[in-house]
């Protein structure tokens, strides 16, 4: 807040001062003279100015409108602020606001053993768990060099659950999608079929969501007995349902009329902001990493990747209604010719300790092991408390892995300083690079449309965008000392960091995994 001591006449924004009287009363700019009247003669004009608003075009000289949409609205996907810059109803510029959920899951997962990562990058995207699961354990798998050690099984396991993930996410994209738009009946549809999924990941995880099943070597525990009656009995159910969508929605002429050239966004446009996922191979660009980087085996099932050519939402939308059906493809496949076998690596310095059983008050650790561990062997009680309460030692290195997510593109950039602990997990988040598309998208267009523009990219905004969003703490000078000295003394330099909150500080020597300093690509320090 400023305060100015204004002579005689003096101007201001809003005619609502004390005191203050039209000087002309056709005059249409909000820019008006105060005169005095009587005794009440305006001494000062307060101006208040915050954020980012002082550094938006100015309204009376450019006849322009500014207003906020969200984060409260119910139609902006998430906990979503968009300032919308208007000419009349086209919109002129979009700048998103986000952080509204700071999560902070990347730092956290930095002060806790490599297992328990799972818990923290499973609440990253509750509507794909599975695959923020998937990321980060084939991550870490490449870091210990195991990836050939995981059995086939529970690779099978990976790939059945999280293309189950991905219906399940599209599900409630269409769902809440339609119901932006005003469609309650998507919107029902979309949730009910959804429950029929959610209901077999509980049966075999235990949770609905969040599930860290998961695992680095393999997943939590087998699949449970009576599976498969279940398995056949929900695609059954879905083949029918995917058929209703299509007739409820694919030729209905008020959703075609929303949703066509609505949103666009060109391959060079995408390619240059990073899109990735439906918003991609919307354009023709059939880049799909279960093709052009298989993991877990999915490169041996028989499937399609989802193209159209429409470049808007309506296109998007036909993609996710075949990547449904693709999926399901995939999903008989693999439990068609599911191998027998383990379900988690043999070397049991990596492998979870606890064999996990269904009990009558839930998932856990079965009355065998605990025998076991309790009365039978005390070297294997003291593996387990070892295991479960320091976890296991990663080899230094860095490693990048991507797994196709619903949304995208989902990469871990994780980094070990050879300690039980992961020293940097940096997540490439596809609906955190989608958002900065808004501007490109949206413009020229109505603000009615935006609703529709950003449901096409399908964000998930409570943890997968704002977990990015770092906090004072994790850019503080007093927070990288503690992760400097992390290192051991053989591996610190006295070399100063290029900046202090830069994502690649950290002592580089021979012996680290990064092998000299040097400043970040990024940074500007």
């Amino acid at each position: 807040m400023a305060d100015r001591t204004t002579a005689d006449r003096t101007t201001a924004r809003t005619p609502a001062a004390a005191g203050a009287v039209w000087g002309d009363e056709d005059r249409t700019t909000a820019e008006v003279e105060l005169r005095p009247t009587g005794d009440l003669e305006p001494r000062h004009e307060y101006t208040v100015v915050g954020g980012e608003w002082q550094h938006l075009p100015d309204a009376v000289d450019d006849d322009l409108m500014v207003i906020n949409m969200g984060p409260q609205h119910p139609s902006t996907h998430g906990v979503l602020r968009m300032v919308l810059t208007l000419d009349g109803e086209q919109i002129v510029d979009n700048r998103a606001v986000i952080g509204y959920l700071h999560t902070g899951i990347e730092k956290n997962a930095e002060y806790r053993p490599w297992v328990l990562g799972t818990t923290f990058v499973t609440r990253m995207d509750y509507l794909s768990p599975l695959f923020n699961e998937l990321g980060y354990c084939l991550a870490v798998e490449k870091l210990l060099g195991i990836t050939d050690d995981v059995p086939d099984r529970a690779s099978a396991i990976r790939v059945l659950m999280t293309e189950l993930n991905r219906i399940s996410s599209h599900l409630v994209w269409l769902a809440t999608g339609g119901m932006e738009l005003g469609s309650t009946t998507a919107m029902i549809f979309g949730f009910r079929e959804r429950e029929g999924i959610l209901d077999i990941l509980e049966f075999v995880t235990g949770l609905r969501m969040n599930h860290a099943y998961i695992r680095p070597g393999g997943v939590a525990q087998d699949l449970p007995e009576g599976f498969r009656t279940r398995l056949d009995a929900l695609m059954t159910e879905l083949d029918k349902k995917i058929d209703e969508f299509e007739d409820l929605l694919t030729q209905n002429p008020i959703w075609k009329e929303r949703l066509t050239g609505v949103g666009i966004l060109t391959r060079e446009q995408c390619l240059d902001l990073g899109a990735t996922g439906p918003v991609l191979r919307s354009t023709g660009l059939a880049h799909d990493l279960r093709k052009s980087a298989p993991y877990c085996g999915i490169e041996q099932y028989d499937f399609d990747v989802a193209v159209t050519d429409t470049a808007d939402s309506y296109g998007r939308y036909l993609i996710r209604m075949q990547e449904m059906r693709e999926s399901l493809k995939i999903v008989r496949q693999v439990a068609d010719s599911l191998p027998g076998g383990p379900v988690m690596v043999a070397d049991r310095k990596i492998a979870w300790p606890a064999q996990l059983a269904l009990g009558p008050d839930g998932i856990g650790n079965s009355g065998e092991y605990v025998s076991k561990i309790m009365g039978q062997s005390m070297e294997a009680l003291i593996h387990h408390f070892k295991l479960v309460t320091e976890g296991f030692v990663v080899p230094p290195g860095q490693v990048y892995q991507a797994v196709e997510s619903p949304r995208g593109e989902l990469g871990y950039h994780v980094t070990s300083n050879g300690t039980n602990k992961p020293y940097r997990v940096r997540v490439r988040d596809p609906s955190f690079i989608h958002i900065g598309t808004l501007p490109a998208l949206t413009h020229g267009l109505g603000v009615a449309d935006v609703i529709v523009a950003v449901a096409s990219l399908d964000p998930v905004m409570v943890t997968a965008v704002d977990a990015h969003q770092r906090g004072a703490a994790g850019c503080s000078r007093r927070s990288w000392r503690r992760r400097r000295r992390r290192w051991s003394t053989a591996t610190r330099s006295a070399a100063p960091p290029c900046c202090r909150c830069c994502t690649w500080c950290s002592p580089r020597t021979a012996t680290s995994p990064m092998t000299a300093w040097g400043r970040s690509p990024r940074c500007s320090a």
